[in-house]
């Protein structure tokens, strides 16, 4: 089986373009394994600056077709033209998917190196995938991996001790424009019930921000505030809220955004200088309110540029153990590979060892004899087996065990399976759609 992932991120292209390819990211695996044999299993990871789509097929031959069936279909779902979609994406294969992905989960891929948000992002992806039923054993092991490298890098380097966020740098942000940098003071309005709406509830009590208000267009507000502390507003009370506060903060994602004709009005009298913070990919806030009159307004590109970047120390300790980490997956990888194919021979040459024996035995029957022969002809097949398994060892630590399975169809026609061993049950139960349309 062969692993490769689809990558398009906030390096490479606009956060608008990353937004528009991501629309239908919720139902893309699905969709792609039920009308593409070549892509075997499927995982997608759509995050406030990333989209990556996470796929394994059978054999090397497959990989243009797989790569052409979700371009295909990620034109379909965002209304983009495959030419847009195709240019969009970057593909990885083989140890490059590891790689990047160990990188993603641990934080050093980011536009704030060494987030914290990430790696749950990236637990998450798997076990909506395992949910649905699109995570294959491959993908799973794969993903598994990348998590536990992500709690390594958090535990041994000091990435894990600062918690760095997205919604915190955007609240350092907000604190170095506001005239008083005392939250206990703030009201705030918050758009939104998702992931990022609850990391910036916690970051916000933190900082001693006692007056928040919570609003969802979806009506979920009273629930989250039941659990969280806060007011939960409705359409009625949204205005209000608006005209009084001194910080709004979207996380929500959904279609239903801030007008800045609409904001304008509500706050034609306020008379203080408010700061929105938009923190979803496809905005909660209409760009132009950042050109109204005492409004600041700051996005995710301005979060990516005031980034700070890590000590080169820790960068440095971080990005070993990814690449170990990487490299061990890949060694077992390969191992595991070329072990299903030793173990095909191993079966078929025992089964023309049987096969011949109950000839032996048909004619000289359970005989001191017969025994003498079997005793020789397996010691024979181990001596037989020696060399083959020893060059399986070799080239799989080459990266060459596909070559070995060729040779083992082409000399003993040999058909050997890859092992497709059951996906663990998934980890929790999450509204993977809430959480893809609420956080950024």
């Amino acid at each position: 089986m062969v692993l490769f992932s689809l990558v398009a991120t906030h390096a490479d292209i606009d956060l608008e373009t990353v937004a528009q390819l991501s629309n239908g990211s919720s139902e893309l695996a699905s969709a792609t394994l039920t009308d593409s044999p070549e892509v075997s299993g499927a995982v997608v990871l759509a995050t406030c600056n990333r989209y990556e789509v996470y796929g394994e097929t059978s054999s090397a031959a497959d990989l243009e077709a797989a790569r052409s069936a979700l371009v295909s279909q990620i034109s379909e779902l965002s209304g983009l033209n495959e030419q847009m979609v195709s240019r969009s994406f970057s593909t990885h294969v083989g140890p490059d998917v590891t790689r990047h992905l160990f990188a993603v989960s641990a934080g050093l891929d980011s536009a704030v190196v060494g987030e914290r948000e990430i790696a749950g992002q990236v637990r998450r992806a798997l076990i909506s995938a395992q949910q649905k039923g699109t995570a294959s054993s491959g993908l799973v092991r794969l993903f598994q991996a990348a998590s536990k490298t992500a709690k390594d890098v958090g535990a041994q380097t000091a990435l894990g001790s600062r918690g760095l966020s997205i919604v915190s740098v955007a609240l350092d942000l907000a604190t170095d424009l506001a005239e008083n940098d005392d939250w206990s003071t703030k009201k705030v309005v918050v758009f939104g019930t998702g992931a990022y709406a609850g990391a910036t509830m916690s970051l916000l009590r933190e900082r001693g921000c006692t007056d928040i208000s919570v609003y969802s267009s979806s009506g979920r507000a009273e629930g989250f505030v039941a659990t969280r502390g806060g007011t939960a507003l409705d359409a009625d009370s949204l205005p209000a809220a608006v005209a009084e506060a001194d910080v709004m903060i979207g996380c929500s994602g959904s279609d239903n955004q801030v007008e800045a004709q609409d904001l304008a009005r509500v706050r034609a009298n306020s008379g203080k200088t408010l700061i929105a913070i938009d923190l979803a990919l496809t905005h909660d806030f209409d760009p132009a309110v950042g050109e109204l009159d005492d409004v600041e307004l700051l996005t995710l590109e301005s979060v990516r540029l005031a980034a700070p970047q890590e000590q080169a120390e820790s960068l440095t300790q971080a990005s070993s153990i990814v690449t170990k980490a990487a490299q061990s997956f890949e060694s077992e990888r390969e191992a595991r590979s070329v072990d299903t194919a030793i173990v095909a021979l191993r079966r078929h040459t025992m089964n023309v060892l049987d096969a011949e024996m109950e000839k032996v035995r048909a004619r000289h029957g359970c005989t001191a004899a017969a025994e003498e022969v079997e005793f020789a002809l397996r010691r024979m097949v181990k001596q037989l087996l020696h060399i083959p398994t020893v060059r399986a060892r070799e080239l799989a630590a080459n990266g060459q065990q596909e070559e070995y399975v060729a040779a083992l169809e082409a000399l003993y026609g040999i058909q050997v399976e890859q092992p497709q061993s059951p996906a663990p049950a998934a980890e929790c139960p999450v509204d993977h759609q809430e959480l893809r349309s609420e956080t950024a």
